[in-house]
């Protein structure tokens, strides 16, 4: 006799999107990108893939209708916040932001398993975003609905590594065999190790161009090392450009510089102008997962080969399949 839960998942199989709550990402914590196996990363990014086609079609969809988002920022943010809230608008639910966390119960000394827990009674999932490394892992311990790592201090940025190789595989169609240079703050830049992880999952190679001050941390060219993953240090950008399909940029972050004379010495490290594009690759990807201060001349913005604003988009449709995948609705 077939129960009513074989029909509906038997139904389910049929359809694009649905009720999938026997998917291993259901109620499935997003903490960090080494918790993904390699069949994982090909179904996040076929179901993203799936939800950039659907928003090119009809915008938005009923998905998601009647689950609630509260975005929990105890740091400073525009596009991560602006782009969970767009993805689960645009799959149809609702989100309570709260982005200015000094004017919660936060201020008057309330722990963060107490505010996780609190809120986990009006929502479906967590976004969260926090100054120390180790939050979101702490947090989720204490939560029975799922919560998503929005950045961990200098840890890891998950859904930007993810969003970062989603672009790259957008943009250029393949990532094994590609030469990767990552560019300017590698010691504090959470999106440069999460992406270093994720890419060392590839045939790829792997160039760090830093001030001396701002080299990528040891803890990570060991664990890249340990893959097999070839890894070069640099200092001079110009000598790599040629030979690189991706060059990464990230800003010189300020508020991680305990010494604001420290901050000032590699402020302006490297500037990519089109005088610098020109030796790069006629087909290749320039990107930034932003803001950007002056590390990247707006005079750069036309060329096609530029690929941070479209960088951002791609993260919107990486941030729907990861909601509708915990939700149990991919």
């Amino acid at each position: 006799m077939t129960t009513t839960r074989e029909k509906e998942r038997t139904r389910s199989s049929h359809l694009p999107f649905g009720d999938q709550r026997d998917s291993p990402f259901y109620g499935r914590d997003i903490v960090s990108v080494r918790q993904f196996t390699d069949e994982d990363l090909r179904y996040i990014f076929d179901v993203a893939h799936e939800m950039r086609e659907m928003v090119s079609r009809i915008g938005a969809f009923d998905l998601l209708k009647g689950k609630l988002l509260a975005n929990l920022f105890y740091e400073p943010s525009t596009r991560t916040s602006a782009s969970f809230t767009a993805a689960m608008e645009r799959l149809g639910g609702s989100v309570i932001p709260i982005n200015e966390v000094k004017y919660s119960s936060v201020s008057k000394g309330e722990s963060l398993p107490d505010t996780v827990r609190s809120l986990e009674a009006y929502v479906d999932v967590i976004v969260l975003r926090h100054p120390e490394e180790g939050a979101t892992a702490l947090a989720a311990q204490y939560t029975k609905k799922p919560i998503i790592n929005a950045g961990d201090g200098v840890g890891e940025h998950p859904t930007q590594a993810l969003l970062d190789l989603f672009t790259i595989l957008e943009e250029l169609g393949e990532v094994d065999g590609l030469t990767v240079t990552l560019v300017g703050d590698l010691k504090y830049g959470r999106t440069v190790h999460s992406l270093a992880r994720l890419l060392s999952r590839y045939e790829v190679t792997l160039n760090y161009v830093s001030p001396d001050i701002l080299q990528m941390p040891d803890k990570i060219v060991t664990e890249i090392e340990e893959s097999g993953t070839p890894q070069a240090v640099h200092t001079d950008l110009e000598s790599v450009i040629g030979d690189s399909d991706v060059v990464y940029v990230t800003r010189v972050q300020k508020e991680r510089f305990e010494n604001p004379a420290d901050y000032e010495k590699v402020a302006g490290a490297y500037v990519i102008s089109p005088e610098t594009m020109k030796l790069a690759k006629e087909r290749m990807a320039l990107m930034h997962p932003l803001p950007r201060v002056n590390e990247i001349s707006i005079d750069v913005d036309d060329d096609p080969r530029a690929a941070y604003f479209r960088q951002m988009e791609y993260g919107m449709y990486v941030r729907m399949a990861l909601l509708a995948l915990v939700l149990g609705k991919a």
